[in-house]
């Protein structure tokens, strides 16, 4: 895969893949939005309308269907946990071809889960860090100052995951090929899991958090880390504990947000899959399965 002229399908046009689209379609690139038919038709005639400090305010040109119907480079799915099952029919294996699979998923398990759907060696795992919100179909805002991705995939052939990294690099996120795909998520899930089971437990954002729960905070991150140690990815509570303080105090957990919205949690890829992998190893996670029991039974 040369990284120029790439055939791009997003599974998903909301705020991280309507970014992603938006931005690859300005670099050159042919790009596919898959989306519910009355998305598609507003994104086939409006384009994607990005608002961004960092990229500037432009719209941008995508085709757009219901489902993938032509094989491409890669199809990056961008929907959460629990709209993932429905979602995936929109890519049917044989129309995605040899194409790369790239979710951005929270948790550490889809992996498995894809690779049971599609090839295992298309399936590359990425991690995005930013700030970026559909306000509506089509509409898009990028508030953070920076929008980083790890891309991943232990069996993807090497040079397949640099060009679609040079693509993605040029045309606007900071990318880099990471060599190992758990220790990827696991370090996406040693900072997420705490600031998402709390935030969304005690309804309170993370200034109130790290200052009127410290000493839970504090547990939750030195169990989190155990288990990511345990699993294969990082292990370091105080650095963790050091990118919490350095957050503006009003920030919420997207999990939070969908709690305060009425949304289905995407509590089980999260907590579950973080309880899952303590039991496996051995781990003792009392505050975490406290937190998870409770935000399972509504509280």
């Amino acid at each position: 895969m040369a990284h120029d002229n790439l055939s791009i399908a997003v599974l998903g046009p909301g705020g991280v893949g309507g970014l992603l689209a938006a931005l690859l379609s300005r670099a050159g690139h042919r790009v596919i939005c898959l989306a519910g038919e009355q998305t598609a038709k507003t994104l086939r005639t409006d384009g994607i309308g990005v608002r961004s400090g960092v990229f500037g305010d432009f719209t941008a040109v995508v085709e757009a269907d219901t489902e993938l119907r032509e094989p491409v480079d890669a199809c990056l799915v961008a929907v959460k946990h629990t709209a993932l099952d429905e979602a995936l029919a929109r890519v049917p294996a044989d129309a995605l071809g040899d194409g790369l699979l790239v979710p951005f998923l929270n948790g550490v398990e889809h992996p498995a889960t894809l690779r049971k759907r599609y090839p295992a060696d298309q399936v590359a795992p990425a991690v995005i860090r930013v700030e970026s919100t559909r306000v509506a179909p089509g509409k898009i805002e990028h508030t953070s100052p920076f929008v980083q991705i790890d891309l991943a995939g232990d069996p993807v052939p090497d040079g397949r995951l640099h060009a679609l990294a040079a693509a993605l690099g040029d045309a606007g996120p900071v990318t880099q090929v990471v060599p190992d795909e758990a220790a990827a998520l696991w370090a996406k899930m040693s900072f997420l899991a705490p600031f998402a089971l709390l935030t969304t437990r005690l309804g309170l954002p993370l200034g109130e958090v790290r200052t009127a729960h410290r000493a839970e905070l504090t547990a939750l991150v030195e169990e989190t880390a155990a288990v990511s140690g345990a699993s294969g990815g990082p292990a370091d509570p105080a650095g963790a504990l050091a990118r919490y303080d350095a957050f503006p105090p009003a920030t919420k957990s997207s999990m939070q947000r969908d709690a305060e919205a009425g949304r289905a949690l995407e509590l089980d890829a999260i907590g579950g899959a973080l309880l899952r992998a303590a039991e496996r190893h051995g781990v003792p996670v009392p505050v975490a399965a406290r937190l998870v029991g409770e935000l399972a039974a509504g509280r």
